[in-house]
């Protein structure tokens, strides 16, 4: 039988949870295969073996690590189905059938969630999914409900669990309540959270409580009103602007300028949504012809029919829309 080695990256995944305790885990899986070489090295596992055995193995591992993305976690038990599913001859990818996921599909996911998984629903969402990975600063301009926010937080969450960027940055103007916000009652946090509701509801939604309160308390997450954002320079960060429509044109330049090294940013808004005073012009309005011909940064542009919300939320859109051309 021909030797083969397989290498599989394993960057994103906790390895003390997937190898367990001195490897405990790890070696169930060379128990079960002794004619296997399965070494870990960093953030690399290498499979050395028969062609056939290799093979198998591989299949075992994307098993494994499907369920630790899905899960979060991997125990013992898990393991042994595993291996109790080859030995009953039914093969690997029983999981993904499980969960109603094929091969093709996982590609398109961005995040696994407890219960469900984030991935891109409309031709627009995918259009939207793929300048994110394409560019270094995506706006997404559109109606309520199409999942600009949603997905935007997904994309950082996601970064942030592949280790290919060490903070998440919020943003929101908190045009409401004034952006001095002295008036309002509480320390700078109670005055400004039900501004920024929204955002905790989505990282809320994607990420297990425990875990969330650890990466706020951290700062590993910030969330944080346009106002505050004066004066920083956010490295190695993915940072998002939500309802941008509501900057100035001045904010807007102030926060497209505190992008720094290996960060990524994603602004989204919507145009027919502004709560600015008359005198004030909304930079992500103007922002759409100063930036339009610079490489690396991407506008995609959102319509009701990406409505993915209640199915009635399209149909209030195009009502307002109506009523507001009589």
């Amino acid at each position: 039988m021909t030797k083969s080695e397989k290498v599989i990256n394993l960057t994103g995944i906790d390895l003390l949870d997937f190898t367990g305790v001195k490897e405990e885990k790890l070696n169930l899986i060379r128990e079960a295969f002794e004619s296997a070489l399965i070494i870990i090295r960093g953030e690399t596992l290498i499979i050395k073996a028969d062609e056939r055995v290799t093979e198998t193995l591989s299949k075992v591992f994307d098993e494994l690590m499907f369920l630790q993305k899905r899960q979060g976690s991997i125990n013992i038990s898990d393991i042994e189905l595993v291996l109790d599913l080859l030995d009953a001859g039914k093969g690997t990818n029983n999981f993904k059938e499980k969960f109603g996921i094929s091969n093709g599909e996982i590609k398109d996911i961005i995040l696994f969630k407890k219960t469900d998984f984030v991935k891109p629903r409309t031709p627009t969402q995918i259009e939207y999914y793929k300048k994110v990975q394409e560019n270094d600063i995506v706006f997404a301009i559109g109606p309520a409900g199409t999942g600009k926010t949603y997905l935007a937080v997904a994309f950082a969450v996601a970064a942030l669990k592949n280790k290919q960027i060490n903070k998440i940055v919020l943003v929101r103007p908190a045009v409401e309540a004034g952006e001095s916000l002295g008036f309002l009652p509480g320390d700078i946090s109670e005055k400004v959270d039900p501004y920024l509701r929204p955002l905790y509801d989505a990282l809320e939604d994607m990420i297990p409580f425990e875990k969330l309160k650890t990466y706020l308390e951290r700062n590993i997450i910030e969330i944080v009103p346009l106002a505050y954002m004066r004066g920083r320079t956010l490295n190695n960060s993915f940072v998002i602007l939500d309802e941008a429509q509501n900057s100035s044109t001045i904010q807007m330049k102030m926060f497209l300028t505190r992008l720094g090294v290996n960060s990524k940013a994603i602004i989204t808004g919507d145009v027919t949504q502004i709560d600015l005073p008359k005198k004030e012009y909304s930079g992500l309005i103007q922002i759409q012809e100063i930036l339009k011909n610079l490489k690396d940064i991407s506008f995609v542009y959102f319509l009701k029919s990406d409505v993915v919300r209640h199915k009635l939320v399209k149909d209030i859109i195009e009502a307002y829309e109506k009523f507001n051309t009589q």
